[in-house]
């Protein structure tokens, strides 16, 4: 690996949020998704949640390639649910709360009012529908964009691009990009191992990581996969079930 791109790679992941995330429930827009993971890859957002309960939407929005998505998807992990109930369960586990997104209205907070510096999960709903009434009594908080024109919502991934660079915003205060990274400094060699076995790699990496209640506990961002390295040492790499 050449200097520049080692160098690139490495700045990156230090400034990684790996306590910031984005949750999609129902998006059946592929472009929507492809605009998300660019977002979400610009503020250092390193995995994303995806809970798709219609079946008539047959998973089309986790067909994403590079073209579409820019390149961002090899850079994170997203995982797919059919189980809403086990999505938030491993979410919270993971984020501690989870804020909904909702259109303005009479006694939503505004996305301003909340602290966006701490652990936190940003849910965002149907293009048609927004947050189902399950997914919205399943989560912590809620927030609305503030908007001053006629228009009654934002297109979802502009919506998730305001957020997420408020709360880039909030943490580049606290120096989260910068003099107090979230990861340590262990942790950032780790991931860079991480990828650069994917990038030496041939394999796919762009395909969501399908989560069911049988499925074994998520591993963290810095950990590289069973299928990220080579066979002779996957016996001492953490097993996982996931296929990547």
């Amino acid at each position: 690996m050449n200097p520049t791109r080692e160098q690139k790679l490495r700045a990156v992941i230090r400034q990684s949020q790996p306590d910031l995330t984005v949750m999609l429930e129902n998006i059946f827009d592929p472009l929507n998704i492809s605009a998300v993971l660019r977002s979400c890859d610009a503020v250092g957002v390193r995995e994303v949640f995806v809970i798709y309960t219609k079946k008539y939407l047959d998973k089309r929005g986790l067909v994403l390639g590079k073209r579409t998505s820019g390149g961002t998807f090899k850079w994170l992990d997203v995982y797919f649910f059919e189980d809403m109930e086990e999505c938030f369960k491993r979410v919270k586990e993971r984020y501690g709360r989870i804020l909904a997104t909702l259109p303005p209205g009479e006694g939503v907070p505004s996305l301003y009012a909340h602290d966006l510096a701490q652990p936190t999960a940003l849910l965002f709903g149907n293009e048609d529908e927004g947050i189902s009434a399950e997914a919205l009594a399943l989560a912590d908080g809620s927030f609305t964009v503030p908007q001053s024109g006629f228009a009654e919502s934002l297109n979802i991934s502009v919506a998730c691009a305001v957020t997420l660079f408020e709360a880039k915003r909030q943490r580049a205060e606290k120096g989260f990009y910068d003099d107090n990274p979230r990861l340590t400094p262990v942790q950032q060699e780790q991931l860079f191992e991480r990828w650069t076995s994917m990038l030496k790699s041939d394999k796919d990496h762009q395909k969501p990581l399908i989560v069911s209640k049988d499925s074994e506990p998520l591993l963290p961002v810095y950990i590289r996969r069973k299928d990220e390295v080579p066979r002779s040492k996957i016996q001492i790499m953490p097993l996982t079930k996931f296929e990547l």
